[in-house]
């Protein structure tokens, strides 16, 4: 479904040449030329032969560089390949504080150059510290922050299940607004995670009033209930649940990982869809992110035990195992819940306890001649553990999904440590079975999907696109070879195909290698690069409450 690419006889008035168009006709020298590239710009229109000319950090020329004489330090020949903007991942669990995950190959090697963090309600507070930390020690992508209602909720009330005073209330304001006056794109919800699910929607909007005092600040949402949840909340209020949080603080609106899940939705996510164009119809800017897997991941306690016996957290969840009639209650609607989710044999653990790790609930239960319920339980008295649902999204949905104007991108994967394939295949598998296989949609509008779309949305004027004066931030794939290797048993496989990627510039990976750059930048709400000590605006310092121990992590891992 690739048109040909049109030859760029025509380019040169296209081309706005800054800064090398008053140089012309003299030879003017870059720093980086690839030469002779399909060139798809991220704005949904057919690919075009083209050079791309790259000086510092920005993209300084696409056109014909014979013509107007530029030529480079460094010369990359890409005829046969698709240039196209770095990807941009609009819900990620990337572990770019830690050592390992610092480089984010997983996300690179699948044309990746920024991710959204911060998600699932999960943002601390402080996002100056954490770019702070991500500025001086180096990362592989850009990246940029949400912070979180159920980390601010965390903090404020703990695990309890109830209404805020007005007191609560106002922290968890403060909280959300340092958020903000620090760089913050907007409020992330996990409506479906403890202790979020505890707050009513009243609670969100007036948090969300406080996000959409700044410009451009978005409400992304796990929503409450994609179609799985216990005890149902209702899939399609759910969704409109979400639009009216954004809708009445006045604030963008993005669902996360947006789909319908269990195989009593399968077929359905069209229905809310209409929701979400109804909402489009009456101005609300609403959208939604997908990636292309049918499993989602979670942890053990949100899949099998019931939001009112974690009241309080772990301990007092512990006694409530060891009181007789309570865990009889408990037990009982462990099965119901495991029924929604297609039971015990569904959930497939990806966890970082060896004996757990790539094994099924129901495997670990036979293993311990014991029922599903009471191995839940064993497994959750010594922690939580990361799991997946398999089969809970319907290929079909997918399908009808990816083909929305409006619907953009996204992993929703962590690497390092066990995972899921989508960290290290979601765009690439996107591509394969959409565009190469299916020739559902064409490779145009799914490079949309993954750029121009997602900058247009989060309000960035200078990246998201191959155009001069851009963020130097390049993907060129080998198209024919573009393959999601990573597997459910086997996740740690990275994708093939992608040959060259520019990070701020940068090659992060050339020739198919990762080069170990650390070229990524933070980014600030409006698209600006954090600037270490140049301040992000606002004093919060002078009157919001620090929140020791929440800097440079998430307050709970719970990646779907």
């Amino acid at each position: 479904m690739i048109p040909p690419p049109r030859h760029p006889a025509t380019l040169a008035a296209l081309a706005l040449l800054v800064p090398l168009a008053a140089c012309a006709p003299g030879t003017t020298r870059a720093d980086l030329l690839l030469v002779g590239g399909n060139v798809v710009d991220g704005t949904g229109t057919d690919p075009v032969v083209a050079d791309v000319a790259v000086s510092g950090d920005r993209i300084v020329f696409v056109g014909n560089a014979a013509s107007f004489r530029v030529t480079a330090t460094d010369t990359v020949d890409a005829s046969g390949l698709v240039v196209a903007p770095g990807f941009i991942d609009m819900h990620s669990h990337a572990e770019l504080d830690s050592d390992h995950g610092r480089d984010a190959r997983a996300f690179l090697h699948q044309g990746i150059t920024t991710v959204a963090l911060g998600l699932d309600g999960g943002g601390s507070a402080e996002v100056e510290a954490r770019m702070t930390g991500w500025a001086q020690d180096g990362i592989g992508v850009n990246a940029f922050l949400f912070v979180g209602h159920n980390s601010v909720r965390a903090w404020a009330m703990g695990m309890e299940d109830r209404t805020p005073t007005d007191v609560e209330l106002d922290e968890m304001r403060a909280l959300v607004r340092q958020g903000m006056e620090e760089g913050a794109h907007g409020l992330s919800s996990g409506l479906f995670y403890l202790p979020g699910s505890y707050a009513r929607t009243e609670e969100v909007i007036e948090l969300n009033r406080v996000a959409a005092e700044y410009p451009g600040a978005i409400y992304d949402t796990h929503d409450r209930d994609l179609g799985a949840a216990y005890p149902p909340f209702g899939y399609l209020e759910s969704i409109a649940e979400a639009i009216r949080i954004g809708e009445e603080a006045g604030t963008k609106v993005i669902f996360s990982h947006f789909n319908a899940q269990g195989a009593h939705n399968y077929g359905r996510a069209r229905e809310g869809a209409a929701l979400i164009e109804e909402a489009r119809a009456r101005g609300v800017e609403v959208a939604g992110a997908l990636h292309s897997y049918t499993a989602t991941q979670s942890n053990l306690r949100s899949y099998t035990i019931p939001g009112w016996a974690a009241a309080g957290g772990d301990d007092a969840m512990v006694r409530r195992f060891d009181h007789p009639d309570t865990v009889a209650i408990i037990d009982r609607q462990t099965r119901e819940m495991l029924e929604i989710r297609g039971g015990p044999e569904r959930i497939l653990f990806a966890d970082q306890r060896p004996d757990l790790n790539g094994r099924t609930l129901r495997e670990v239960a036979d293993e311990w001649e014991i029922d599903a319920p009471a191995a839940a339980r064993r497994i959750l008295r010594s922690g939580n553990a990361a799991v997946m649902n398999l089969g809970l999204y319907d290929i079909e949905n997918i399908r009808h999904l990816s083909q929305l104007p409006w619907m953009m991108t996204c992993t929703d994967g962590r690497d390092p440590g066990p995972a899921r394939p989508v960290a290290f295949g979601s765009f690439t598998k996107k591509v394969r079975d959409l565009v190469l296989d299916e020739a559902l949609i064409t490779l145009p509008f799914a490079v949309r999907s993954m750029s121009g779309l997602a900058a247009d949305f989060l309000g960035w004027p200078g990246r998201g696109y191959l155009r001069e004066g851009y963020a130097a931030d390049i993907a060129v794939l080998e198209l024919d070879a573009v393959q999601d290797l990573a597997t459910y048993e086997k996740p740690h496989q990275y994708s093939r195909g992608t040959v060259h990627v520019l990070v701020n510039g940068v090659f992060a990976i050339r020739d198919g290698e990762t080069t170990m750059a650390l070229a990524g930048r933070p980014v600030l709400r409006g698209g600006v690069d954090f600037d270490v000590g140049g301040g992000v605006g606002g004093d919060a310092e002078d009157n919001v409450a620090q929140t020791p121990g929440m800097a440079g992590g998430e307050v709970a891992r719970h990646d779907r």
